[in-house]
């Protein structure tokens, strides 16, 4: 073989082994790329399965309750509407997005519950909810159910929450609409339910000045949770 041929050779090898390398050095450069990209990505969705610990804020909550009425002179029913804020609770959600029923509980003191009308007021304190021996009602959230499944990280959600209610006593569960947002690190928005008197071994309000009462009662929570703080750890000789 001529000495020409075998430098053709030599140059030919060295070509394929340059493109060879090359091809070598692109792919590692791509696959280094892909992992930096998707390492954000691992990490975001890492901290959106965190689990969530949420406490009532001091302000921004309310419960009311709302039931449909004739008054003696007034030709047209009204609703009456009862509300409180003294509520206080927390909520805890699962790297799942489940609640966890064991640390999630929310009670409501019923001692101040306001309408337009004090003899009402008295009425369902004294009567309705005998207070002086059942001051507050509890929910308990069990399950989240429907639309999102679980509170938002971004944005708006509506689900339902599955909650045992104990009132006067007596508990039952219910099914409660939830319209919740994100807002920062907090969950605000609205929660609704309806049961009837009887559901709750409820007396009906009879009185005088009363022509009618709906049986249904509608109670409505607006809420706005917060994360849950670890509490400060003293040093060493405080606190004593």
């Amino acid at each position: 073989m001529s000495t020409r041929s075998h430098a053709g050779r030599a140059r030919l090898l060295t070509a394929l082994a340059t493109a060879f390398t090359a091809g070598l050095a692109l792919t590692a450069t791509r696959a280094d790329a892909q992992t930096k990209k998707s390492a954000p990505a691992r990490k975001t969705a890492a901290a959106a399965a965190a689990p969530r610990r949420f406490v009532l804020a001091a302000d921004g909550n309310e419960a009311r309750y709302r039931v449909r009425e004739r008054l003696m002179g007034h030709d047209l029913d009204n609703d009456a509407i009862g509300t409180t804020k003294e509520i206080t609770g927390r909520l805890f959600v699962d790297a799942q997005g489940r609640v966890v029923r064991d640390s999630s509980r929310i009670v409501v003191t019923l001692t101040n519950l306001t309408s337009d009308q004090a003899r009402r007021d008295g009425f369902v304190k004294r009567r309705t909810l005998q207070v002086d021996s059942f001051p507050t009602a509890t929910l308990v959230p069990t399950e989240f159910r429907g639309g999102t499944g679980t509170l938002p990280t971004s944005g708006t959600a509506t689900f339902e929450l599955l909650a045992d209610l104990t009132v006067r006593g007596v508990t039952r569960p219910t099914v409660w609409k939830v319209t919740a947002r994100a807002e920062g690190g907090a969950v605000t928005g609205t929660a609704t339910t309806a049961f009837t008197f009887k559901d709750f071994s409820l007396d009906q309000p009879r009185v005088p000045v009363l022509l009618s009462v709906a049986d249904t009662i509608t109670l409505e929570y607006d809420f706005r949770f917060v994360p849950e703080t670890a509490p400060a750890i003293a040093a060493p000789g405080q606190g004593r």
